[in-house]
């Protein structure tokens, strides 16, 4: 497509939902999808429980949502030995592994992840970054600290 066009249409939305994320998983990906809702519940499902969905499609469930759990606000594509820290509008956050979050199928609500006042709710979940005695791998594979050449200065 030329710079000036339009795109194509990625999902079809009903009046009320947004698109709060997106992730790109391949066939053999054995990682699992963590969602979170706002008021602190959260769940972790198997990448094999989710469909392929075409343009303009209206998307797959990924968490019951009721007054108990509230809608969802975020979710990731997660492994086992990666720590998530969790966010509330009051100020809290939690840091955790993700595998201290149960696995569960789509259709369920999840289990509480953080305890929090009857008007907080959370705003953001950030999947944390691989470190090592190095220094921190960035997203894309590179590591950031200190480099081999550099004399510290």
């Amino acid at each position: 497509m030329g710079r000036t066009a339009r795109g194509v249409r990625g999902i079809s939305l009903d009046e009320g939902n947004e698109v709060i994320g997106m992730e790109t998983i391949t066939p053999d990906s054995t990682a699992a999808i963590l969602t979170v809702t706002e008021y602190g519940y959260g769940k972790r499902t198997a990448v094999s429980e989710y469909r392929l969905q075409g343009r303009g499609g209206r998307g797959i469930i990924s968490v019951k949502v009721t007054e108990k759990n509230g809608p969802a606000v975020s979710f990731h594509q997660v492994r086992d030995d990666d720590e998530i820290m969790v966010m509330t509008a009051e100020g809290k956050i939690l840091r955790t592994k993700v595998d201290d979050v149960r696995e569960i199928s789509r259709n369920a609500q999840g289990v509480r992840l953080i305890d929090m006042g009857e008007n907080d709710r959370v705003i953001g979940v950030a999947k944390l970054a691989e470190t090592t005695p190095e220094g921190v791998i960035e997203a894309d594979g590179d590591e950031s600290g200190p480099s081999p050449q550099s004399n510290g200065g």
